[in-house]
């Protein structure tokens, strides 16, 4: 699988900006897609994620801000972020899983990360 990440760039705090991300290649087995971020000198963390059933999970500090959404038809996830702030500011990385392996291996999938810069 392979993760193409589109969108970002520059915002200005209170302002809104959106996140693409297309999967190609083996999508079949997907079971979940969403972003993470990694601001500078900071571990990733998990910004939201979405289930092929529906079911999301966004980090607190983005919670009622950021929209998570992916197309049913197609193997597709955004992010709307809302109401930005300075503190939002980080590499977004696009994301994946699929269904695990019969040796009980949970594939992940990464993109090559678009930043995100939020200023004051």
């Amino acid at each position: 699988v392979q993760l193409q990440a589109s969108g970002g760039g520059l915002g200005q705090a209170g302002g809104s900006l959106g996140l693409s991300c297309v999967a190609s290649g083996n999508i079949f087995g997907i079971t979940v897609m969403g972003w993470y971020r990694q601001a500078p000198g900071r571990e990733r963390e998990v910004v939201a994620l979405k289930t092929n059933s529906g079911n999301v999970h966004y980090m607190e500090s983005v919670k009622g801000r950021f929209t998570i959404s992916r197309d049913g038809a197609k193997p597709m996830v955004t992010l709307q972020m809302n109401t930005l702030r300075v503190e939002d500011t980080a590499v977004y990385y696009c994301y994946a899983e699929a269904i695990k392996t019969p040796a009980g291996d949970l594939p992940t999938y990464w993109g090559q990360g678009t930043l995100v810069t939020v200023s004051s």
